[in-house]
């Protein structure tokens, strides 16, 4: 009775054995199972954000490309009008200045790493301010190209005016002229006739050329209203076959249009503009050679006639 209830103990307790056995396997499936599966989710986690961070890195990369092109284009605007031929220094010193601002940006934005994403975005920031500023230094170099050409107009409109005065002025100086020399020629003294005559040693016209010692020229003036009256000195120059100036005395001097020159004889009268005659002489040197001669009278600067003559045996 005892040995029976000892082994139906023995059948319980390898019963309970054998229970705890598959509830503890059954408990190390379920972990494993857990497990497995939370390695599988850490794994499309791991794999979601890897891409999602390469999409971003890439993405960064592009924005970082696209802002270096932008500077570059900038750099090329503030060159472009670097060289232009701006009338302004100021104006001049401050684009040269933030000219040299991009170049600076650029060279720091080139070793930028893309995934620096705060000092992207600062130099994001300063190409819209570089910009504005590019925008303001365009309103004035354009401002200064719209008054530089009008002022250019203005000046070539004055030059054209000067132009057209000088022209006129010249024009009327050279009437001036011309009338001045008018009224110069209308005012001046005008010899009518003029007669030479041989004469030997007693004052007698002689035709023989041995006999000849002097010769007279009988000279008449016109009427003239408008010459100035008063006294007057008339110079005779005697010019002889060879073209030399017959002269006793080279002191004598008289003045023709500016200058000095000699002559043969002279006379002073009174002028009252009325026609008037008078007569010159003048003694021989040397008995005088035959052939042609010329009379030239000289009043007040100006030569007022010439008369050819022939003295032959």
């Amino acid at each position: 009775m005892n040995e029976e209830k000892s082994n139906s103990e023995s059948g319980l307790s390898a019963q309970r054995s054998n229970s705890v056995a598959v509830r503890q396997r059954s408990g190390l499936i379920v972990i494993a199972v857990i497990l497995a599966l939370a390695l599988i989710a850490l794994g499309v986690v791991y794999y979601l954000q890897h891409r999602t961070m390469s999409e971003i890195v890439e993405q960064m990369e592009f924005e970082k490309e696209q802002l270096t092109e932008e500077y570059e284009d900038l750099a090329l605007q503030f060159d472009g009008y670097r060289n232009l031929d701006i009338q302004n220094d100021s104006l001049q010193e401050q684009l040269s200045r933030e000219q040299q601002r991009v170049q600076n940006l650029l060279e720091e934005l080139r070793i930028t790493k893309a995934t620096s994403a705060r000092r992207i975005a600062e130099l994001k920031k300063e190409l819209t301010t570089l910009r504005a500023v590019m925008v303001d230094y365009v309103r004035q170099i354009d401002s200064l190209n719209t008054t530089n050409t009008r002022l250019t107009e203005e000046n070539n409109r004055y030059r054209q005016l000067n132009n057209t005065i000088t022209r006129e002025n010249n024009e009327i100086k050279s009437q001036n002229t011309q009338l001045q020399e008018v009224v110069n020629r209308a005012s001046m003294l005008e010899l009518t006739s003029c007669k030479v005559t041989t004469l030997n040693k007693r004052d007698r016209k002689t035709p023989i050329l041995s006999q000849v010692v002097k010769l007279q020229v009988d000279y008449e003036i016109a009427k003239n209203v408008t010459c100035d009256p008063g006294l007057k000195t008339i110079y005779l120059r005697l010019i002889d076959p060879n073209g030399e100036l017959l002269q006793n005395d080279t002191t004598q001097v008289c003045l023709f249009e500016g200058s000095e020159i000699g002559y043969s004889s002279s006379q002073t009268f009174e002028y009252e503009r009325e026609a008037m005659a008078g007569v010159l002489y003048f003694k021989l040197a040397n008995t005088p050679q035959q052939g042609y001669y010329n009379a030239d009278f000289i009043v007040d600067g100006n030569l007022i006639g010439s008369y050819p003559f022939e003295i032959h045996k």
